[in-house]
């Protein structure tokens, strides 16, 4: 897991908070606030792990790469 990945998951429950209280006390603008910010959680999280699966295919191909050169 990759800092995007964990900001991303703190940026969700951080969201879902905000939603839950706005609900709780009232507040239409909180719960939308903690809705956008669930969400952009959601996409941080999602770039993380495409950011995460990237870096873990390169890494195969450089390794697939080196055992063709040391055959």
């Amino acid at each position: 897991m990759n800092r995007d990945e964990i900001k991303g998951k703190a940026e969700q429950v951080k969201g879902a908070a905000k939603e839950k209280a706005g609900d709780l006390i009232n507040d239409p603008d909180l719960e939308a606030e903690g809705t956008l910010e669930r969400a952009a959680g959601e996409l941080r999280e999602g770039f993380g792990k495409a950011k995460r699966k990237v870096k873990e295919g390169i890494e195969e191909v450089t390794e697939a790469a080196d055992d063709e050169t040391d055959d």
